[in-house]
């Protein structure tokens, strides 16, 4: 077996049935989960009959670069809503994916060249992804710390020299994942050059672009500072974006990546020796919701209600912060994550995850430590049941 297997730690909600075994919620409160990102808002309805209908296309094989009609309406939505000028071409600029998760993994498989010791920087804490892709692609992690005292967002200033001469790829969350901070358009230029001087690729996952609390400041993305800064080519560049979140398709399994032709080939040449083509039918349904933006803003409308709740519920009693975009909070705790975490399920059958499970001991402290990720993903009403039992339980232990 590789042995780099044996370098993965376990995934988060791993350690959570861990942290949790043994503990016996009362029976009188149902439970309700905030500690997994998978949204529960009703897929549209007319998603699910476009998928009922092509379910006939079982029949034929998909190919990995997809439907023609697929990439242009990915084409065609990117440049709407990221500004992209001279847009995107969809046939070589364009592969569909199922879903981000799969594509990055994949994606970094493909990129390091594992003979020069290659370095892969990203947040901390961060999406669980991209530690496991990288060090089994043969990659050494680079973390960037993201504290309150940095408003959670990563400083590629601190990053030395040595560090970006031996870099290959950069992963940028944004929105975050657990934070929902934007990285600003700044901050995506000064990366822009770093990558000309030190020669490595850029990878955007901007899976939360699309649930974001200002309708007049969606979060910027990174083809769009390219195309705003005349990089029609997207140089070094590549984002992933999917139907998950936007469009409440988590099982459907659909996305794309987009960006660098001169990346994208040789990726497309990978994955059709992965075996990882995308059902017709889920690539029928994914042309409608790529089209539709209308369900897209009943989603938002749904998260803002919730962070409502949250805010206006726990008011002076646990210091909230409403991201710009996600569907997260990320709260510090008023004691020990994994205690707070085990206490909340054991009294009052909510579940959330510990802020130290999405992020690693670095430069002495884990900048997870004493936060926890609340998912807002439940219905209105049992969001508002949730923020009232943590008041009680908050006041209770205080």
């Amino acid at each position: 077996m590789n042995p780099d297997l044996d370098r993965l730690q376990p995934y988060p909600f791993e350690r959570l049935a861990q942290l949790n075994a043994g503990v016996q919620p009362p029976a009188d409160k149902p439970p309700i989960s905030l500690s997994i990102g998978e949204p529960r808002h009703a897929p549209p309805a007319f998603a699910l009959k476009t998928y009922e209908t092509a379910l006939t296309r079982f029949s034929n094989y998909p190919t990995t670069k997809g439907l023609p009609e697929l990439n242009q309406s990915v084409a065609d939505w990117a440049t709407r809503r990221f500004g992209l000028g001279k847009g995107l071409d969809p046939a070589a600029q364009v592969v569909p994916v199922n879903g981000t998760r799969e594509a990055i993994f994949s994606f970094v498989q493909a990129c390091l060249n594992r003979a020069e010791k290659p370095v892969v920087v990203y947040q901390n804490p961060f999406y669980q992804i991209y530690e496991g892709a990288t060090i089994l692609a043969g990659g050494e992690p680079f973390l960037l710390d993201c504290r309150p005292e940095n408003g959670y967002l990563p400083d590629f200033d601190s990053v030395p020299a040595e560090i970006w001469q031996r870099c290959q790829l950069v992963f940028v969350c944004s929105p975050g994942n657990p934070t929902g901070t934007i990285v600003d358009k700044a901050a995506y230029q000064r990366l822009l050059a770093l990558a000309d001087e030190y020669d490595f690729v850029i990878a955007s996952d901007e899976c939360y672009s699309e649930i974001y609390q200002d309708e007049s400041a969606p979060p910027t993305g990174l083809l769009q500072v390219c195309a705003e800064t005349g990089r029609h080519d997207f140089r070094r560049c590549v984002v992933f974006h999917s139907l998950s979140k936007r469009s409440n398709m988590p099982g459907m399994r659909s996305g794309f990546i987009a960006g660098d032709a001169s990346l994208l080939r040789p990726y497309l040449r990978y994955r059709t020796y992965h075996g990882c083509a995308m059902p017709v039918p889920t690539q029928l349904t994914s042309i409608e919701l790529w089209q539709d933006e209308a369900h897209v803003l009943e989603n938002r409308d749904l998260y803002r209600q919730k962070y409502r709740i949250f805010t206006d519920i726990l008011e002076g009693v646990l210091p909230l912060n409403v991201p710009p975009a996600s569907f997260y909070l990320w709260p510090q705790t008023p004691w020990s994550d994994e205690q707070f975490a085990r206490d909340l399920l054991a009294h009052e059958n909510v579940h959330i995850l510990p802020g130290r499970y999405l992020g690693r001991e670095n430069n002495g402290s884990n900048p997870g430590d004493n936060h926890c990720r609340l998912a807002l993903v439940s219905s209105v009403d049992d969001c508002e049941i949730a923020a009232r039992r943590i008041r009680q339980f908050i006041e209770r232990n205080q």
